[in-house]
């Protein structure tokens, strides 16, 4: 419905409070990885640092201006809070009043770009060349420098998305669903493949762009900023060897820049949804990216992770320690030897910390002190590792022994003989806490709220 009340006409922070609401459960909202300086002619710019952002009060993360061009809907997804068949307000911007918020919050310092989603008008193409005429206003009219991600309508016209392409900087298309039972269950009116060819289509327009930017240096650049999508965790029974096995594919076979976990949110009274008596599954939200980070950043793959044996990651131990701890044929591993793909899988040891490693160890022998200060985080790393053939302290090369270690507060090993102190990793190891977090915080860090 387009008003609050009969015979009131919404006004544009009506709509603002109804679209930003029904914006907060799309994810995919992140640093752009773009990086365009002003030019001098146009309003804003686009920096690595990316998108202004806060965070939800379920603990996702919430662009300062992220927004749905509408939620109105012609699908009735059995998961989605702005279905069809639900009774709930409904707005709908117009390409102007967008660009006015758009411009708006920027000339306060609100915000550094825009996120924009909708539900679908009519058809997805017609939803798509309002979206287009949106941005076109926004970078020609506007003369909007900064940055843009937009969420990319399946079974729209593949015109539409070319040409939206060369006015945003990120685009993204929701997977919804892991697999295709999942979505022909729960959104009987998207289909994978309606999904899977725009995907395909940007893919494709990324890279004929790079090649031609080779060529024409001053060629208009075409979603410079990479795409991305969003899968609904806990909605479906998939486990989760089966999640990362797809976000592993779509990495490879589509050259994604990223791949959100949306912990499913029950906000629908539906038969065919889980109970979900525990709340949102957001701490195995949390272990899937930690996984995901593994695939993009440390060399592993799903296969090494999880499988059909054991398809679900343990809730005690993030997926690195999971994997070391049950591959202990593979440590300790000698610091000044091991190669860089070694150091990788060493928990404790960061991307960062393993190329300092590697470019210290050149000109001198590293000590555990070294590792210290290279950022090496010892609590966890000085089971799996050694020192010119020398472990840190006596310790035991046993999976049960280490796994008491890393998460028990009674069993945990105490140090200090060399005149350092250390205690088992939190993510609190910061001097502004005084004491121990209270248990809410505990569990806000487990489900990634804070």
């Amino acid at each position: 419905m387009q008003y609050l009340a009969a015979g009131h006409e919404m006004t544009l922070m009506e709509k603002l409070e109804i679209l930003t609401d029904a914006a907060k459960y799309d994810v995919a909202c992140t640093s752009s990885g773009v990086e365009r300086k002003g030019n001098g002619k146009d309003m804003g710019n686009c920096l690595k640092a990316g998108i202004c952002h806060s965070f939800s009060s379920d603990g996702r993360c919430v662009s300062l201006l992220k927004i749905l061009f509408t939620n109105e809907c012609i699908y009735d997804c059995k998961y989605c809070l702005n279905r069809k068949s639900n009774d709930v307000p409904r707005a709908t911007f117009t390409p102007e009043e967008v660009c006015t918020l758009t411009m708006e919050f920027y000339r306060r310092n609100y915000i550094e770009g825009l996120f924009l989603s909708s539900g679908i008008i009519q058809n997805p193409t017609y939803t798509m060349e309002l979206i287009y005429h949106t941005l076109l206003l926004l970078r020609r009219k506007y003369r909007f420098n900064g940055y843009v991600h937009v969420k990319a309508i399946p079974g729209a016209d593949a015109r539409l998305i070319q040409s939206v392409g060369f006015l945003a900087d990120r685009m993204s298309i929701n997977l919804e669903l892991p697999t295709a039972q999942g979505l022909k269950e729960l959104a009987p009116n998207k289909h994978r493949k309606s999904i899977l060819a725009p995907m395909r289509q940007i893919q494709n327009g990324i890279a004929e762009n790079k090649n031609e930017l080779m060529v024409y240096r001053h060629a208009p650049h075409f979603v410079s900023g990479g795409q991305s999508t969003q899968m609904i965790i806990g909605a479906t029974p998939e486990n989760d060897f089966q999640i990362m096995s797809v976000a592993e594919n779509l990495y490879r076979k589509f050259e994604l820049k990223r791949v959100f976990y949306s912990a499913f949110v029950n906000v629908n009274q539906d038969a065919s949804l889980p109970a979900l008596p525990g709340g949102p599954p957001l701490l195995r939200e949390h272990r899937l990216y930690q996984a995901d980070w593994l695939l993009r950043f440390y060399g592993f793959s799903a296969g090494e992770l999880l499988d059909e044996q054991r398809p679900f990651f343990n809730v005690m131990l993030d997926p690195k320690e999971d994997w070391a701890v049950r591959h202990l044929e593979y440590f300790p591993v000698e610091i000044n030897r091991a190669p860089m793909n070694m150091l990788l899988r060493v928990p404790g040891v960061g991307v960062k910390s393993a190329q300092r490693i590697i470019a210290a160890r050149r000109s001198t022998k590293l000590t555990f002190a070294d590792l210290k200060k290279i950022g090496v985080v010892l609590k966890r790393a000085l089971y799996f590792i050694t020192c010119s053939g020398r472990m840190m302290y006596p310790t035991k090369l046993e999976e049960d022994y280490i796994i008491r270690n890393l998460t028990g507060e009674k069993d945990r090993i105490r140090f200090g003989s060399d005149g350092m102190t250390y205690r088992q990793m939190s993510l609190f190891d910061d001097n502004s806490f005084a004491g121990l977090p209270a248990i809410d915080d505990r569990l806000k860090v487990a489900s990634g709220q804070l």
